[in-house]
């Protein structure tokens, strides 16, 4: 009988992708991985076959069915167009929890960080990358921002549990919870909570703007940073170059189902065609993939040769150093290299030691629902017909007994009362109505929409005001 092969899905992608795809692939199967290969076509070619949101009914059941997804990069539309397709297929399986390891391999690989060695743990379910926007004016749209608790909590456990078990001694998380005090704040609160029960780990929080202007003067200081999506997505690219090349980086998406293997930077179609491009990211997202397979020595085996290629001064054009000038070489060629040097070892940069081990598997912890109470409501109107003490007005005429104006603001900034005149306004407006004494009904707050659409000030949309446990679910407008 034949080998048993464990089955993949494998996206070559557009741009540089089917280049780096073709030289990954000719080094696992040289190495002697057992793979059995299912292709899909995903983005571009996706969308121009039928399929708007770039990904085909075949390809979602081929994930289902392998549950191990090996992808090059592909191209996502700038400004328009289908969604992100890593976006997509993280949150329609659940993959939660991104993980990119940024190392600095001196002196073999330009570096100003020698000694760098720096996981960054990114939630990419939610947050900004949730993608829910609107353009509610001529002037304004906006971007919801969602964090949820059990979605902070997964990726803060993870992060600490990746820590204990890779013998790392120190999670660090970054937030902005002196100006998004809910959103980080939720942030941050949960990493302090989850700390508490790591009591072997050390754990430090920063502010975003401390945290980066640290990492970029020393990323040796950091061990595990964990982070929301997009601070994360951000951070890890700027640490990734600071090692050497975001060309070296890989990253491994993770769910309780599905995984996901593939290198950290985009198609650079500038560059397709070219064999030009480094295929080292995808290689050792590979090396990965292999690993969560349990095909740990055959992943050993090409992470191996994959160093050692680097210490002999095989280069592609982005890690090339000008210092000691070496003509780079090719994809291709660069493939070449490892394979011909599997089964060597590195003489001086360390061997990584692949362990078998279970996937992480985190359960968030169950909370008691607060007790829920309407206090209010906030009401977004596009009006452009004079100034905020005229809006005031017309707003104040449909007070109830129930509901009073509270504040105008504009762009976060309170414009009445006691509002500044050099304030900048525009078209869009939050108008605050509070509680004058008990609970607010929803009977309350619909007839306020009523008389707000007969009076010719139809809301662009309305957002509930309570409090949680009697603490304030809301931000107060600034210069309040």
């Amino acid at each position: 009988m034949g080998e048993q092969r464990t089955a993949v899905t494998v996206a070559r992608g557009d741009g540089i992708g089917p280049e780096i795809m073709d030289a990954t692939l000719r080094v696992l199967e040289a190495a002697g991985a057992s793979l059995d290969i299912e292709e899909i076509s995903i983005g571009e070619p996706a969308c121009a076959a039928g399929d708007p949101a770039g990904i085909s009914s075949s390809a979602v059941d081929s994930l289902r069915r392998t549950k191990v997804f090996l992808k090059a990069p592909s191209s996502t539309p700038q400004g328009g167009g289908f969604k992100s397709l890593k976006v997509t297929v993280r949150k329609m399986f659940g993959m939660y929890a991104n993980v990119r390891r940024c190392v600095a391999y001196a002196p073999f690989v330009p570096t100003q960080h020698p000694g760098m060695d720096v996981v960054f743990v990114r939630e990419v379910e939610e947050d900004l990358y949730a993608g829910v926007e609107h353009r509610q004016t001529d002037e304004v749209v906006q971007c919801l921002r969602l964090l949820t608790r059990s979605g902070c909590e997964r990726i803060v456990r993870y992060a600490f549990e990746y820590a204990r078990r890779n013998g790392r001694t120190t999670v660090s998380a970054f937030s902005k919870d002196d100006i998004l005090k809910l959103t980080d704040g939720l942030f941050h609160r949960v990493f302090d909570e989850v700390a508490a029960e790591y009591p072997d780990i050390e754990a430090e929080h920063a502010l975003l703007d401390t945290g980066a202007v640290r990492l970029v003067a020393d990323p040796t200081s950091f061990d595990v940073v964990v982070l929301p999506s997009l601070y994360g997505d951000l951070l890890s690219d700027v640490a990734a170059q600071l090692a050497g090349s975001v060309g070296l980086v890989y990253s491994v998406t993770a769910g309780d189902d599905l995984a996901m293997f593939e290198a950290i930077h985009g198609s650079a179609p500038r560059r397709a065609g070219q064999d030009k491009a480094n295929p080292s990211g995808l290689l050792l997202g590979a090396v990965e993939m292999l690993v969560h397979l349990g095909q740990v020595e055959v992943a050993t085996t090409v992470h191996d040769a994959w160093l050692r290629t680097i210490e002999d001064g095989v280069r592609t054009y982005d890690i090339v150093d000008h210092g000691h000038p070496v003509d780079p070489v090719g994809t291709a060629a660069f493939a070449d290299a490892v394979v011909e040097r599997l089964g060597e070892r590195p003489q001086h940069l360390p061997s990584v030691a692949h362990r078998d081990e279970e996937p992480l598997r985190i359960v968030p912890t169950q909370h008691p629902r607060a007790v829920k109470v309407q206090v209010g409501v906030d009401v977004f109107v596009n009006w452009d017909a004079g100034t905020p003490a005229d809006l005031a007005g017309l707003l104040r005429a449909q007070e109830s007994e129930g509901l009073r104006l509270e504040m105008v603001t504009s762009r976060g900034q309170k414009v009445w009362p006691d509002g500044a005149p050099e304030t900048l306004t525009g078209d869009h407006w939050r108008c605050r109505f509070s509680a004058s004494g008990a609970p607010v009904s929803d009977g309350e707050v619909v007839g306020l929409y009523g008389r707000l659409v007969d009076a010719g000030l139809a809301p662009i949309k309305t957002e509930g005001l309570f409090t949680f446990d009697g603490v304030p679910g809301f931000s107060k407008g600034q210069g309040q």
